[in-house]
């Protein structure tokens, strides 16, 4: 069984970064059925997108620290899509694939949301607030740019996190100080936990609001296809270091990959039981598999 637990600077080609996007959404219904707990709709969402950033688009060092100085660096903001941040950390190297077993447990580094004082590698913040990530990801854009290091801040929120105040504010000064060097991903699935984000607060065109807010935005249509997601993120990374933040609007299918899990919310936070875990990982079968 190949093992996809490693670091490098070796872009993988699509049909190993597919084969390790099935891992991913193994590991995830995995992790959340072991403990009848977690987020696995907007985690399996989400899963292609991570799986091309941490192996195609963004610039790892060998060893993780706290200050992320000569490196791109990523900010998960809506925090409870923590399965699949775990998995593609630990199969991308951070620490061992079978930590994952210990998720949302007693003791674990993998809670329910990511922290930081148990000083799992790959988080550097505490992200079970939503609406906060975008403050932060600012901060270490800017930092980069008083430490005159050319590499990117990454982050990622959800578009019903969107609903948070905070965030506007902190677009708002993003433009203003011309935060050119942070990319910010909105997962556009349409759906949060109590119903479609339209019935709970509709926020009308998110493209036009990041765009009257003095961004940049890039769209990626496809947001569940590997190619498109590299594709359309290399398009927001050329229009960085021109005097404006970029978003990129990811369209996404909550429950992507298990049938009964997409299109509707209803999984948005429910774990599956014994039959549906067996369902779901037959839909998620490769030769490569390698299940901690």
């Amino acid at each position: 069984m190949r093992q996809f637990n490693f670091f490098t600077k070796m872009k993988r080609n699509t049909q190993q970064l597919n084969n390790l996007a099935i891992q991913v959404r193994r590991d995830i219904l995995r992790m959340v059925h072991a403990v009848n707990s977690g987020h696995p709709g907007g985690s399996l969402g989400c899963t292609e997108f991570f799986v091309a950033l941490y192996q195609n688009l963004m610039e790892r060092k060998d060893t993780f620290d706290m200050d992320g100085i000569g490196e791109d660096i990523f900010f998960l903001s809506n925090g409870h899509i923590s399965p699949v941040f775990y998995s593609v950390l630990a199969r991308s190297g951070y620490f061992p694939v079978s930590e994952l077993a210990t998720f949302r447990k007693i003791d674990s580094r993998l809670q329910g949301h990511p922290t930081t004082h148990e000083g799992l590698p790959g988080v550097r913040i505490a992200s079970g607030s939503l609406g906060q990530g975008m403050s932060v990801a600012i901060g270490a854009a800017q930092a980069k740019k008083l430490n005159q290091d050319s590499h990117l801040v990454y982050s990622l929120h959800g578009d019903g996190e969107l609903q948070e105040g905070q965030n506007w504010e902190a677009i708002m000064y993003a433009s203003a100080k011309k935060v050119d060097n942070l990319i910010a991903t909105i997962d556009l699935n349409g759906k949060q936990i109590d119903g479609s984000t339209d019935e709970v607060l509709p926020m009308g065109s998110i493209k036009a609001k990041f765009e009257a807010f003095d961004w940049d935005v890039v769209e990626i249509a496809k947001g569940n296809d590997i190619e498109a997601i590299i594709a359309g993120m290399t398009e927001a990374k050329a229009k960085t270091g021109k005097g404006k933040p970029v978003c990129v609007l990811l369209h996404t299918e909550m429950g992507n990959g298990v049938d009964y899990m997409m299109y509707s919310h209803a999984w948005h936070g429910k774990a599956p039981n014994d039959a549906q875990l067996e369902a779901a990982l037959l839909q998620n079968y490769s030769e490569d598999e390698s299940d901690y």
